[in-house]
């Protein structure tokens, strides 16, 4: 773990995020080239997935250089790559920090924001974290619209449940996304930098932090946030953007790193040959760790 600390904390590279669940994974398949029809239930179509992700991690460009840490969805950090466990694989095969994403998805949007749904058995998912040896936690909530009351209750609740993640001897990756197509995307953003900063204060020293946000408007806007001393690293989504406009964007942003799922697996497809697939991957991780050391 202190090992996996100082990786994350200090070392150059990104995160790469593997996270797709069980309403995101018909469409990755999709982009990878796998449409409905090639599987039955879920059961088959979660197979595919972990096939097209330990293509992936096994790849030679897929290593702990430039990429620090994987997140990683539950169904896959109970899943095995070469015979053994996802995250112990990822670490130490590869020297990549495991995360797990915990949220249960969405609620109905109101006051401009989409919460998280309630996550039943967080818990014991945490206790099984621990056990599969994963460093840290990764919960996603949206933010549509202007809305201070919106915003608020969005970052309250980031934080109540990454009170819970610490607790358990996690690090939890703080995500409130803000739509990149929001009308007032700079305001909201304002508001969102000024509310986590006020909860980031009420943080013993000893509790540390990650934050995934979607890349500002305003160059270098979350700066005090990445400096912030109880937090560990400032990770980006690439929001739908395309990754060359996520790296552009990006790397105008010092210290401010990505952690890019779409934006990283386009160009990957279940026809290519090994040979074309590396190299698609090297093409991706290569722009996107150059985005992120600026």
């Amino acid at each position: 773990m202190p090992l996996q600390l100082e990786k994350i904390k200090n070392a150059d590279g990104f995160i790469a995020a593997l996270d797709q669940s069980g309403g995101s994974t018909p469409k990755a398949l999709s982009a990878y080239g796998i449409d409905a029809s090639a599987y039955a239930n879920e059961d088959e179509m979660f197979d595919l997935v972990h096939d097209m992700r330990v293509r992936i991690m096994k790849s030679p460009a897929f290593t702990g250089e430039r990429i620090l840490g994987a997140i990683l969805f539950k169904e896959t950090m109970e899943r095995q790559v070469d015979g053994r466990d996802t995250a112990d694989y990822l670490w130490e095969e590869k020297q990549i920090v495991p995360f797990l994403k915990v949220d249960s998805g969405l609620e109905e949007k109101a006051s401009g924001v989409q919460l998280m749904k309630p996550i039943d058995g967080l818990e014991a998912l945490l206790a099984r974290a621990n056990e599969k040896r994963i460093f840290g936690t990764k919960m996603r909530s949206v933010i549509h619209a202007y809305n201070e009351q919106g915003i608020e209750s969005i970052v309250a609740q980031q934080f109540a449940v990454a009170e819970q993640i610490l607790h358990a001897g996690l690090v939890p990756i703080i995500e409130p996304e803000v739509n990149i197509h929001a009308e007032e995307k700079a305001a909201i953003e304002r508001c969102l930098r000024d509310e986590i900063t006020k909860r980031l204060d009420t943080l013993s020293d000893d509790q540390k932090v990650m934050l995934k946000l979607t890349i500002p408007t305003e160059a270098n806007f979350y700066r005090e946030l990445i400096e912030h001393p109880n937090v560990l690293r400032v990770v980006a989504l690439s929001g739908g953007y395309s990754r060359d406009e996520a790296n552009e964007k990006l790397a105008l942003n010092n210290g401010l790193i990505a952690s890019f799922s779409r934006a990283l697996a386009s160009g990957l497809r279940a026809d290519q040959t090994d040979a074309e697939f590396d190299t698609a991957l090297e093409e991706a991780i290569s722009s996107i760790y150059e985005a992120s050391i600026t």
